[in-house]
């Protein structure tokens, strides 16, 4: 019986020692305080549910028809080469290591691999959703003639 209650003693008296430690450890100076990793005030998140984001698989050749996005459509490059181009204007080239491209919405444009490599092209899309599809972009468009 005085085994079992110095045995007690000895738990309760480590427990005590281990919560006097943490609190000691866990006390911050005023030089220490806690900093938010923003400056100026920490960001808020406003409602995103009208953001889609998804990845796609161009193989070497493909690309989409002419379209255009209710919305805004921002690409990348994610791996390989890729291409977009908006009606009218120069084809623009997709690399990893490169800017993405942005479109504005009920901009006709279409976006496909290189042709000679494949890409992975990133997708954000936000807005209004819905898309207008075209004709098919000829070889020659695809190929800048």
């Amino acid at each position: 019986m005085q085994k079992q209650s110095r045995s007690r003693v000895s738990v309760l008296l480590s427990i005590t020692t281990m919560a006097v430690v943490a609190m000691l450890i866990g006390e911050q100076s005023p030089i220490k305080a806690t900093q938010s990793r923003f400056v100026g005030g920490d960001p808020t998140r406003p409602d995103s549910a009208d953001m889609r984001a998804l990845r796609l698989r161009f193989e070497a050749g493909a690309r989409s028809n002419w379209h255009s996005h209710a919305g805004w459509q921002i690409i990348a490059a994610e791996e390989g080469r890729g291409r977009t181009q908006v009606r009218g204007e120069e084809i623009i080239e997709l690399l990893p290591d490169g800017p993405p491209n942005y479109t504005a919405p009920n901009v006709v444009h279409w976006h496909g691999a290189a042709p000679d490599e494949h890409v992975v092209q990133l997708t954000f899309m936000g807005g209004a959703s819905g898309a207008d599809w075209f004709e098919p972009v000829s070889d020659d468009e695809y190929r800048g003639r």
